[in-house]
């Protein structure tokens, strides 16, 4: 049962569905309600429907996706699945993750996710066949979820506190992208697609890569600025790991370009951003 699951799964892309449906628990939590039923409606609908969006994303890439080292073993690519399977079952996924959503009872919610959707879809989708800066104006997706939190608790706007959590994943969003060019630039190349490998050389990607990196951390320093922490312990713990979090960018100043080095900073991008979430989550649920 599971080997006939597991493609269906991978399609669904977990861990980055997972990681959409925290950010907007935490832009529901820091819009100060606190934790209730509501928030499983939002988190649900969210993580359905990121699932239904990358799905979808792999019905429309998977000739693409074929040419790739990193993506041609994806189910689409490597015949594990029908394309209409797959395209079924992202539109099943979006349903579901929308119907949540109104469950919710935030119209906010349910138009951004609608906006996401679209611009995930159907704008990036098509940018990044044409430009190799695509990731910087979509980056917008990533400051979504924790809005869509945000409103669904109740949350006002305009506010700086909700402007300060969207910037933060907005930058973080570019960072994730930029160092994916960085480890899988060629692999773009080589499906035909517009990479920024094409546009730098290899140096340059590095170093502008490290501002996206710095400008990530400076996001989260703000933080506390922007009244969303609740305690010096918390604010401290930011400055702690700001530290560590910079150490680790600094490599991809040293050179030469290293992928090993590249995939290390990528998930601990990642691991940084998630630690920054759960920070700010537990200090605002602590010091309610």
């Amino acid at each position: 049962m599971f080997m006939v699951l597991k493609p269906y799964l991978e399609l669904c892309r977990i861990t980055l569905s997972l990681f959409s449906a925290l950010s907007a628990v935490t832009g529901y939590i820091l819009a100060g309600s606190g934790l209730a039923l509501k928030t499983a409606f939002v988190a649900t609908g969210i993580f359905l429907s990121a699932c239904g969006a990358s799905a979808l994303n792999q019905y429309q890439e998977r000739r693409t996706d074929a040419f790739m080292e990193r993506t041609k073993g994806r189910p689409l690519p490597s015949g594990r699945i029908r394309p209409f399977h797959a395209l079924y079952f992202s539109l099943l996924l979006l349903c579901a993750g929308m119907t949540a959503l109104v469950l919710s009872g935030s119209l906010a919610a349910v138009l951004l996710g609608a906006c996401a959707v679209i611009l995930y879809n159907g704008l990036y989708t098509y940018l990044k066949r044409k430009t190799a800066f695509a990731s910087v104006p979509c980056a917008v997706i990533g400051a979504l979820p924790p809005a869509m939190g945000w409103f669904a608790a109740g949350g006002s706007f305009p506010d700086q506190r909700l402007t300060a959590v969207c910037f933060l994943f907005f930058i973080w969003q570019i960072s994730h992208f930029w160092l994916l060019f960085l480890t899988h630039g060629r692999d773009y190349e080589r499906a035909g697609l517009p990479s920024l490998t094409r546009v730098f050389e290899r140096r340059q990607l590095e170093r502008i890569t490290f501002v996206w990196f710095l400008s990530t951390t400076v996001g989260a320093l703000l933080t506390p600025f922007y009244g969303l922490t609740a305690s010096d312990a918390a604010n401290y713990l930011l400055c702690a790991t700001a530290i560590l979090h910079m150490l680790n960018g600094m490599k991809l100043l040293r050179g030469p370009g290293d992928i090993f080095v590249y995939r290390i900073a990528f998930s601990r991008m990642n691991a940084y951003i998630l630690f920054v979430m759960l920070l700010l989550s537990a200090d605002r649920v602590i010091n309610r």
